[in-house]
Parts: structure tokens; sequence; C-alpha cells
């Protein structure tokens, strides 16, 4: 957990009414091209970086989070107001001491050190990602 006063990530919806702070440093970049990441975000893939659950927290538009149970012990959120996807939190196994934020609603800058594609045999047919192959 980051024991200093300032948040090391900074993001927000579309709209800027929801505004979230993550603590400490996020771990575990990854694309996802799974169905219900690509409906989630209208786009090709979701990509998201984690960090623990205490360590991420809405500090502003608390009231305009919606959350939807997207399959059994998986929780997406999003602003009522414009769309955006927020999170993905799952309560399955290690993963449950994680959450994931949507990386396209980060305002801080973020180079991570590595990344990864997940779920590639469900890829788009009319996307194939540089270096991710075809399927």
């Amino acid at each position: 957990m980051n024991t200093e006063s300032s948040p090391l990530l900074v993001g927000s919806c579309l709209c800027g009414v929801v505004k979230y702070e993550a603590r400490s440093r996020a771990r575990a970049v990854s694309h996802c091209h799974c169905g219900m990441c690509r409906k989630a975000h209208g786009a090709a893939f979701g990509t998201y970086a984690s960090v623990p659950v205490g360590d991420f927290a809405v500090v502003a538009g608390a009231e305009a989070v919606r959350s939807r149970e997207s399959s059994p012990g998986v929780t997406r959120t999003f602003c009522s107001l414009c769309g955006s996807p927020l999170t993905w939190h799952s309560t399955h196994g290690e993963a449950a001491g994680w959450i994931s934020f949507s990386l396209g609603t980060l305002d801080t800058p973020f180079t991570p050190t590595k990344q990864r594609h997940v779920h590639r045999d469900c890829a788009a047919p009319w996307h194939v990602a540089e270096g991710a192959g075809q399927g």
C-alpha cells in the first residue's frame, strides 16, 4: 500500500463527474480481447491495470457510479452519466484482492513496464493487435 499522501495515479470518466485514485503501483497491465470487454469498452479490447482493492478509491462522483455483474462473481463499474467503463473486479481466487481499472480513463501519464494481450482466441476478426497474431 502506498504510504505517501498523494495518489500514484488519478483518473476520471469522460464527463469528469467520477474521479478516482490508485494509491499503489499499477500492475498486471492487460489488453483483454474477450467479448464482454469489447462490449463494455466499445472497442477491439479493454485495457486494464490492477492495484490491491484497498488502494483504489473513488474520490468524487460516487453517486454516479453504477455496477453490473457481467458474469458470476465479476462486477464491472461505469459512470451512469457518460457510460465510461471504470473498473472490473472478480471475487474468485487470488483476483479477489485486486481491482482492475480502465487505463483509458487515466488522467496521469503512465507507461507500463510490461503488458500482455489476453483472450486472443476471442479477438474481433476486424482487428489484429500488432504482435498478437491472428485469432
